[in-house]
């Protein structure tokens, strides 16, 4: 059949295709998302699909439960976060930003694990480049190899050959199938890689690591199937400037989705932090003002950490709101209640807020903390270290309570913590032992409480 080229239009997001340009995509609703792409018509399309074409269904009731069979990586918050280890035959995407750990993580992993025969393929660095980084790390390197490749005809070929117990390609973005016409990074390769990857683990049982880039918005770049079409999605978390790195995982299909790890970057590569409160606690001199604990839920994990905010006259007339790690929507409606409820003037004043360790922080028990710090900046009262807050605020100014305030209260205690503010509404079914509970019921009680 005879081939011709056409142009057509594809969303960034979605991955669908239109004839021509429009501003807004139709079917997921997204803004400027459609780029121009010239592909070619008449020739066989290749098809996305994963091993099992062709068989019969049968009932439910007679398929086998079994526990898959998992890997373990060397790493044990990598191994907690997937579940218990890697699952033979799995396709894991590991996003984030550039330079923040991703190769770092995928090339230390092999290193831990010298009994597992490793398959690294690198399309962004050169072989030497890869070595220096393995030197850097250390471990044993004698199991693992290094294949300089984008294409995937090649890649699949040679994974074949080799058997490997573990496939690592960094990353999606440089890889291309030569059957796509288009070139490396569009969306049209991204999707046949990532199910050419698919289908080669799903036929070998080989588990494959897939690294791939993200977008200015902190979204896995490329087509939103990509992420449907692996079985995990990993991310980095994380200033590129600071020494800590959260990996949390937002897809699992074989664990939950509940759990994240923690690690610091150092010039050995990522350490496992296995206190991540240790990163998050206070870090300067008691008594300074404008610091307050919260005790934060973060999936499973209970974590303690720091808020800092920073109340001062407004300089240029209008009053300035900044947050970073928090949201900024949610910290005006806290100042706001604080007005109208309570009664402290703040609209004159900037309020600065700040989430320590660099996490962001989308748990409703840091509403307390976040009252408490402003409040505390604009009194300059400093709270006692051994102090710490779990609550949810209403527009109302009631305190609310919040989910597992028992487990939040354990964590408190185990790092040496003698207090904890939470909501009067807050029932525990056995005390907890070794700190204070004093439970407050709305801003006022609150104020009366902490800064008497």
């Amino acid at each position: 059949m005879a081939t011709k080229s056409k142009t057509v239009f594809f969303c960034t997001h979605c991955g669908n295709e239109y004839s021509k340009w429009m501003g807004k995509c139709p079917s997921c609703g997204e803004w400027n998302t459609l780029v121009e792409k010239e592909v070619v018509t008449g020739k066989r399309q290749v098809a996305v699909s994963v091993p099992g074409a062709g068989r019969k269904p049968m009932p439910l009731k007679d398929v086998a439960t079994t526990a898959e069979d998992r890997v373990s990586l060397g790493s044990a918050e990598v191994d907690r976060l997937l579940g218990g280890g890697i699952v033979k035959g799995s396709l894991v995407l590991m996003g984030g930003e550039p330079g923040i750990g991703k190769s770092t993580l995928s090339l230390q992993l092999p290193l831990l694990r010298p009994e597992l025969k490793t398959l690294y393929v690198t399309g962004e660095e050169s072989v030497k480049q890869v070595k220096m980084r393995a030197d850097r790390l250390g471990g044993d390197a004698s199991n693992c190899l290094i294949y300089s490749e984008t294409d995937m005809s090649e890649i699949v070929k040679e994974a074949e050959e080799t058997a490997p117990d573990l496939l690592i390609v960094d990353s999606v973005q440089t890889m291309y199938c030569p059957q796509v016409e288009s070139t490396a990074g569009s969306v049209s390769q991204i999707k046949e890689v990532a199910a050419t990857l698919l289908r080669f683990a799903k036929a070998s049982g080989v588990p494959v690591i897939l690294i791939g880039h993200i977008t200015k918005e902190g979204t896995i770049a490329g087509p939103k199937i990509l992420e449907h079409i692996v079985d995990v999605v990993l991310q980095f978390e994380g200033e590129n400037r600071g020494a800590y790195r959260v990996l949390r995982s937002i897809k699992n299909r074989f664990g939950s989705t509940s759990e994240l790890a923690v690690f610091e970057m150092t010039g050995a590569g990522l350490r496992e932090v296995e206190n991540p409160s240790e990163m998050l606690i206070p870090m300067h001199q008691e008594g300074l003002s404008g610091a307050a604990i919260s005790a934060m839920l973060d999936g499973n994990r209970p974590l303690m950490f720091e808020v800092q905010a920073l109340v001062a006259s407004a300089v240029y007339g209008t009053a300035q709101r900044s947050a970073t790690g928090f949201d900024v929507r949610r910290l005006n409606m806290l100042l706001a209640v604080l007005e109208r409820r309570a009664g402290f003037k703040l609209g004159q004043k900037d309020v600065f807020l700040n989430m320590a360790g660099g996490l962001r922080i989308t748990d409703p028990a840091c509403d307390l903390a976040v009252v408490c710090s402003v409040l505390s900046s604009n009194f300059d009262f400093s709270i006692p270290a051994d102090v710490c807050f779990a609550g949810e605020i209403g527009l109302s100014g009631e305190i609310r309570p919040v989910s597992q305030a028992a487990r939040r209260a354990v964590e408190a205690a185990r790092l040496g913590f003698k207090k904890i503010y939470v909501s009067s509404y807050t029932h525990f079914d056995k005390k907890p032992e070794g700190i204070e509970v004093v439970k407050v019921a709305d801003i006022p009680a609150l104020v009366r409480a902490v800064f008497k």
